[in-house]
């Protein structure tokens, strides 16, 4: 067998077996999450019951927090509207002033759309110190067109401004080309057909893109390529080259733009780890942080939390039910144990 014949057996090979990897594919076993429609769903009994945890002599949190970590975000609008119809109050105004800390937080993060959630997080990362190329990438690469759409609508009435307009006054580089044009929403479809030519020439064109002013490429190709295309070039780029792609992002870039540039790259190859090592290292700092753990629990709570935790225990050696017993403090230590769901043995 040739080299050349045995370099292109090797490739199709890897590409057969990715596509039998099915268990991390939610279009295959249905969702992924830990939070599921809660069959039994009864708005008038939700509404009593957060009634009765807000108006007696204490505040019955055991009893808010089951009723919104045990309901999906569609029956939580409807229980907040509800509430609203038969007692001319705002739920989550109602909620805010029974509760305070990072339970108070979390709870407001739970009774918030998911669009109003997401920028409201994007407008604190752009306005904030320094952690756009955290958790503003995290939003713009990692939810879908129709949520990423919704939420930069929400941006621009809530805040009066476009979120491009933000990006293009707050970050500069090429982490600012790469947060506009994630933001723009023009990341190829997956069509089911396999572009090889394109891969190679993608490939081709990233090893030339080494040198000074070739920023341009590498935006193109991180933030225009389908997902299922972009891990055929990082495959082979790899056995081109004989290593990751990642090194020689490390080598080329530096900063904020290197960091960007390693997230959507571990994005593409495993968005649950992405979320995996983003909740290990929120729970490494002295104090956790909360912030992100809310924001991650609750936005993958419905979509991917089963796969994060598997790739979590699989990584760190210990569950991440586990790990949040361990650092997490106060009140609001059983809501993200509720959202968590589960040991992972």
């Amino acid at each position: 067998m040739s080299v050349t014949h045995g370099k292109m057996g090797l490739s199709l090979t890897q590409e057969i077996l990715s596509h039998l990897g099915l268990a991390n594919k939610t279009a295959a076993w249905g969702t992924l999450g830990t939070l599921r429609t809660f069959l039994s769903f009864s708005v008038d009994k939700d509404v009593q019951r957060l009634l009765k945890a807000i108006a007696g002599q204490g505040v019955d949190c055991i009893a808010i927090l089951d009723v919104l970590t045990n309901r999906s975000r569609e029956q939580r609008q409807l229980i907040s509207r509800a509430f609203h119809e038969r007692t001319q109050q705002d739920l989550l105004k109602s909620l805010q002033a029974a509760l305070s800390g990072n339970l108070e937080r979390i709870v407001v993060a739970l009774l918030q759309p998911a669009a109003h959630l997401d920028a409201r997080e994007l407008r604190k990362a752009l306005k904030g110190s320094g952690s756009a190329e955290d958790v503003a990438l995290e939003i713009l690469a990692t939810r879908t067109p129709p949520q990423l759409r919704e939420c930069l609508a929400v941006y621009k009435h809530n805040f009066q401004v476009d979120a491009a307009e933000d990006i293009k006054s707050e970050t500069r580089g090429i982490l600012r080309d790469l947060l506009l044009a994630l933001a723009k929403g023009g990341r190829e479809a997956y069509t089911g057909i396999i572009d090889y030519n394109l891969a190679a020439q993608d490939v081709q064109a990233l090893k030339q893109a080494e040198g000074p002013s070739t920023e341009r490429m590498w935006v193109l190709v991180f933030t225009q390529r389908n997902p299922e295309h972009l891990v055929r070039v990082l495959n082979q780029y790899q056995w081109d080259t004989g290593h990751e792609l990642e090194k020689t992002v490390r080598a080329r870039f530096h900063g904020a733009a290197c960091v960007a540039l390693l997230s959507l790259a571990l994005v593409i190859r495993n968005t649950p780890l992405y979320f995996a090592d983003k909740l290990h290292q929120a729970l490494q700092e002295t104090e956790p942080n909360y912030q992100a753990l809310t924001r991650i629990l609750i936005s993958r709570s419905e979509t991917d939390l089963l796969s994060i935790r598997a790739e979590f225990r699989k990584k760190y050696g210990k569950s991440l039910y586990s790990s949040l017993q361990d650092a997490v403090k106060g009140g609001c230590r059983s809501a993200l144990l509720a959202l968590c769901r589960a040991e992972d043995l």
